[in-house]
């Protein structure tokens, strides 16, 4: 089970860092996580990767970051290199997040070259994919893999991969998508990519996911990708609690 959560732009340093020891003390003692059952991953803001990865060096959490640029090295102001990420402790980072596309104009080209940069610099990536507008399952999941397709062209070297299918009409609304629509979408997506060889790879859901919907969805899907339901340490170890009861 794969439990991953973005703090995105809404923590500052110090709430981070905070809100890191806090699960950090949940991961420290829960048998699962202990033993690897559920595997952890948070992504603070940019400001704040240092302070939390300081915070979770020696617990079994790992840290990535929201975002990296295409490429490692140059004349980029503001870019961020995927070779410093990983050289600050990063294992995972984010690509194609629907808030990339929409708000920087990112196109399925600049996700390519990001999904790219983050396997040439040992990263996995986490990968979002989802349809923009209601549609039925079958429609959104064939949009769905060819967001994923389109990502993993031409690139080599895939070792891990998270997969978080995060439709854009869930993502910041009081309840998550429909589990039937969810578990429908996610089947395919777990199917397309056992097809193409990657059967170690995590299909999450985000989109407005909060405890309970992990009960609801079982083990019809392999984790959740959290958003602000996460920023309450105590909500984020009761979805914790919902993986285990799922053994």
């Amino acid at each position: 089970m794969t439990l991953g959560a973005s703090l995105k732009l809404y923590l500052d340093v110090d709430a981070s860092v905070e809100w890191a020891e806090a699960l950090k003390e949940t991961a420290r003692v829960h048998p699962l996580v202990i033993s690897g059952h559920v595997r952890l991953f948070v992504l603070p803001s940019l400001p704040a990767l240092s302070a939390v990865i300081d915070v979770l060096a020696d617990s079994p959490i790992a840290v990535g970051a929201q975002d990296l640029f295409w490429e490692d090295r140059g004349a980029y102001t503001g870019g961020v290199s995927g070779a410093d990420l990983a050289r600050l402790g990063c294992t995972y980072v984010e690509v194609g997040h629907v808030e990339r596309r929409r708000i920087f104009n990112e196109d399925d080209l600049t996700i390519r070259l990001k999904f790219a940069a983050a396997l040439r610099n040992g990263l996995t990536p986490v990968l979002c994919v989802g349809e923009a507008e209601q549609i039925d399952a079958e429609s959104a999941a064939q949009l769905c893999i060819a967001q994923l397709d389109s990502a993993m062209a031409n690139t080599t070297g895939l070792r891990d991969l998270v997969v978080a299918y995060e439709p854009e009409w869930a993502i910041g609304q009081a309840e998550p998508a429909p589990s039937a629509h969810v578990v429908s979408v996610i089947r395919k997506l777990r199917q397309h990519i056992d097809e193409i060889g990657l059967v170690d790879a995590a299909v999450v859901y985000g989109g407005s996911a909060k405890p309970g919907l992990l009960s609801a969805l079982g083990n019809r899907v392999d984790g959740l990708f959290l958003g602000r339901f996460a920023h309450d340490p105590a909500a984020f170890a009761s979805i914790i609690d919902e993986a285990a009861g799922l053994r």
